[in-house]
């Protein structure tokens, strides 16, 4: 049974397992792997991790198989002061991905951001992501090109995308 649950302080080495397994995958055709260690770093640190769920509002939610967790997804509500959910990450395991959980998740968060009356659901995706594709499937519209600079010259080369609730 896939169920999904709202991710406490306890689970933040479980988000770290799964971003640190799902990253190199993710992201090795796209970014070189010293560019992977260090926005893995920069992210997931647990340090970071505390600062979004504490500090920044960030609610976290992990999808569950039985009782193995198959991957997590952050969002906000009132993002930018506007009236639109952030989809700030979502990830599951390379086992796991195809399967429905993302799309479980990523409605979750929908139903949510109904509930806020948010006019919108925010997410930004690396240009060449393969899940590109699959927020498109989904509803999800190109808004606008962001390039991110990062330290040491690295770049997040990114679309915004939303999709209208």
């Amino acid at each position: 049974m896939v169920t999904i649950a709202e991710a406490t302080t306890k689970d933040l080495k479980t988000i770290q397992e799964i971003a640190y397994k799902t990253w190199p995958q993710t992201y090795g055709a796209i970014l070189s792997k010293e560019q992977i260690d260090y926005m893995l770093e920069l992210f997931y640190s647990e340090h970071t991790l505390l600062e979004n769920l504490i500090q920044k509002g960030h609610r976290f939610l992990l999808v569950h198989q039985d009782e193995f967790c198959l991957g997590f997804a952050s969002y906000s509500h009132n993002y930018l002061a506007q009236n639109l959910t952030r989809l700030h990450k979502i990830y599951l395991l390379p086992e796991a991905q195809g399967k429905g959980a993302g799309k479980l998740l990523i409605d979750t968060i929908e139903n949510l951001a109904r509930e806020n009356n948010s006019v919108a659901v925010s997410l930004n995706v690396n240009k060449f992501n393969n899940a590109l594709s699959f927020y498109k499937k989904i509803g999800f519209e190109i808004v606008a090109e962001e390039d991110i600079e990062l330290e040491f010259g690295y770049k997040m080369e990114d679309y915004r995308m939303e999709k209208k609730l």
